[in-house]
């Protein structure tokens, strides 16, 4: 394998060796004939020479780096052609300048004829077809290849046998058509279908542009650029008399684009020169027709006075000014979309943030024309447009002081990271999409909370169920039994029946107690028999001694407190008692402190004066603690300190409301002070 690619390498330096040599052999001959500038000119002995070298050394380098790229090697071939055509064209000349014999210098004028005519017929036309891939885009392009391929020598039959001499003072060359002049239609035919040849290429270039991925397109947006360049400087030498023939110096500049685009793509930012250079393509159209118009209509009315030129050259110049900003916005908004018209951006994607967020990112890419946009939120992509690529820039989306997602924007084919503009429009995007992600996660947030309400209530429900099923049940069913079994004994057997009785007592206060502690897991009576604070203060007087039979002293610090909803009491409640209890059961201190503060939120800590312990490890009833927290949106934190245990858990407080104003302005204060 890299004996074949040496081997190739080594024939693409030979050729284009080959290339530079001829070119420069037609140089020092034209110098030794004595030919000046001007007449290196009108021979085309500068143009033919430059495209030679732009060709074929262009074509060397896409061979060198792709040599399977059959692009590189046509135009190795063109450039060899164009390099002939001088190179035969001044050795012809030189002969006939040393009085060589007539036929000598009719080989080379015939080789002259026949080498550069297959630029245009064959080399070009298939380069159209086979880019940038150097393949053929589907099987049903091959009618085009082999089309081009057998029709082609019908331009260079033209060529050669029309007749014509090359220069003044040189024979005609071999290979002349019998009675060319009375196949003038064939001729004409042969042209129209150069044409043609171009046509099915730039056909072929634009289906490929429309199937292509952002690379494909980069590559072809190059091309696209030197055909323009090419038709601003080539359409004045076709239309306009006295156009210098330097002109045609553009047409080189289509090898050069299209090996950097095979080769180096990413090289600059080709948007943005394709826009100008549309722009003006355009603005050369119109002055071109404004020129034309004008000379027919100017012609008859102020040509004595002021002169032709003078008179369309003012007029052209008035009518291209206010022209060109209008071009330049057209063109700008075909390959940039709306980004110079922010305001048209926002209102795009305030019409889509009620299709969701993938219709809002779609928005984004298709009004800046970006190749890629994809929102992340918590490092997940929950909507993208657009095909991935590998250069991408972060743009931030904040609400209020906190970072809710990122826009990640693909940058266009050939920019190193987004202009001012770009940055300016997403800006402006970023503060609604900001708004629409912070909405869309409350709402998944507020939708997550409800389903695990509805699985609480449902787990209590089934708790309940369960506990009345099999405790209170049967003990009610056995109250009946008894009941029935006394009131049938009492007549005949009194000592039985009173027995039952006693059975039946005593099933009746366990029945009592089932419901008593159902009652209290669904709410604590003492929560509403003494509020909270002295609930708490009830139970701490309840824990005065420890697992070990040791005292322990337990206090509470809470007055104050704000009138608080039923399940802030109930968590609040059910936390410190765990807490508390926890105190007497595992640990070895002697005191205690509940204490409990009312700020922005309600804060409940327990500390104790035990012995330093090693980090706890969270059981039952610490995991208890933290869903209570949790489910209210509060926070939980239990560990050992240097001088005891403590727990702290931190709960928001409700929200102020229109009844509830003058107490939320004084909430640490009792309810009576208000």
């Amino acid at each position: 394998m890299t004996s074949s690619v040496g081997s190739r390498r080594g024939l693409v330096g030979a050729l284009a060796g080959l290339v530079v040599a001829e070119v420069a052999a037609a140089l020092v001959l034209s110098l030794a004939i004595g030919w000046g500038w001007q007449e290196l000119l009108d021979t085309f002995m500068v143009t033919n020479g430059l495209m030679a070298l732009t060709f074929g050394l262009c074509g060397a380098v896409i061979a060198w780096h792709r040599p399977r790229n059959a692009i590189g090697w046509l135009f190795i071939a063109d450039g060899l052609g164009h390099a002939t055509t001088p190179l035969a064209a001044a050795l012809a000349a030189y002969l006939a300048r040393a009085g060589a014999p007539v036929p000598v210098q009719r080989v080379f004028v015939t080789l002259s004829m026949f080498a550069w005519p297959w630029s245009i017929a064959l080399f070009l036309p298939l380069a159209l077809l086979l880019f940038p891939t150097g393949r053929l885009l589907s099987p049903r392009w091959r009618w085009a290849f082999y089309g081009i391929i057998v029709t082609a020598p019908l331009f260079t039959l033209e060529m050669v046998g029309g007749g014509e001499a090359i220069s003044p003072g040189l024979p005609r060359g071999y290979l002349q058509v019998p009675s060319a002049d009375s196949l003038q239609p064939l001729w004409t035919a042969t042209e129209l279908r150069n044409v043609v040849a171009i046509l099915v290429g730039i056909v072929c270039l634009l289906v490929r542009y429309r199937r292509a991925d952002e690379v494909g397109r980069r590559q072809l947006l190059w091309l696209l650029l030197a055909s323009v360049v090419a038709v601003l400087f080539v359409m004045p030498w076709a239309f306009i008399a006295g156009t210098p023939i330097l002109v045609l110096l553009a047409i080189p500049l289509i090898p050069i684009s299209v090996a950097v685009a095979i080769v180096r793509y990413q090289l600059l930012d080709i948007r943005l020169v394709v826009s100008r250079a549309l722009t003006w393509a355009l603005l050369s159209l119109v002055a071109i027709g404004i020129y034309a118009a004008s000379v027919a209509v100017l012609d008859s009315l102020i040509t004595s006075q002021v002169g032709r030129s003078a008179a369309v050259t003012v007029l052209v110049a008035l009518v291209i000014a206010p022209v060109l900003p209008r071009l330049q916005q057209l063109v700008d908004r075909a390959l940039y979309g709306d980004r110079g018209d922010p305001a048209s951006v926002a209102s795009r994607v305030g019409e889509q943030l009620s299709a969701g967020l993938p219709g809002v990112v779609d928005a984004v890419r298709s009004a800046l024309r970006l190749p890629y946009v994809g929102l992340v939120v918590e490092d997940e992509v929950v909507a993208a447009a657009g095909a991935a690529v590998e250069s991408v820039v972060p743009v931030q989306l904040s609400y209020g002081e906190e970072v809710v997602g990122w826009l990640r924007v693909g940058v266009r084919s050939g920019e190193s990271g987004l202009s001012s503009a770009d940055r300016s429009v997403l800006g402006l995007v970023a503060v609604p999409l900001a708004l629409a992600v912070h909405a869309t996660r409350l709402s998944a947030e507020l939708q997550a909370s409800r389903e695990k309400l509805v699985s609480a209530r449902e787990e209590e429900r089934r708790r309940l169920r369960r506990d009345l099923h099999d405790g209170l049940g049967p003990t009610l069913t056995g109250v009946a039994f008894s009941a029935d079994a006394a009131a049938n004994l009492i007549s005949t057997s009194p000592e039985r029946a009173e027995e039952l009785l006693a059975t039946l007592r005593s099933d009746t206060r366990t029945a009592i107690a089932d419901v008593r502690r159902l009652v209290d897991d669904l709410r604590p009576p003492a929560l509403d028999e003494l509020g909270l604070v002295e609930a708490l203060r009830q139970r701490a007087a309840q824990l005065s001694f420890r697992a070990d039979g040791a005292a322990i002293h337990v206090s509470v610090a809470a007055d104050g407190l704000p009138p608080l909803p039923a399940a802030l009491e109930v968590a609040a409640y059910r936390i410190a008692t765990e807490a508390l209890t926890n105190v007497v059961r595992h640990s070895r201190a002697t005191s205690a402190v509940l204490s409990l503060r009312c700020g922005p939120d309600l804060e409940i800590e327990v500390t104790d004066n035990g012995p330093p312990t090693a980090p706890w490890h969270p059981g039952v009833g610490l995991q208890a603690m933290q869903e209570r927290a949790a489910e209210l949106g509060g926070t939980f934190q239990a560990s050992p300190t240097s001088t005891g245990g403590q727990i702290h858990a931190r709960f928001p407080l409700p929200v102020p409301t229109a009844q509830s104003q003058d107490i939320l302005r004084h909430p640490c204060l009792p309810v009576e002070q208000l």
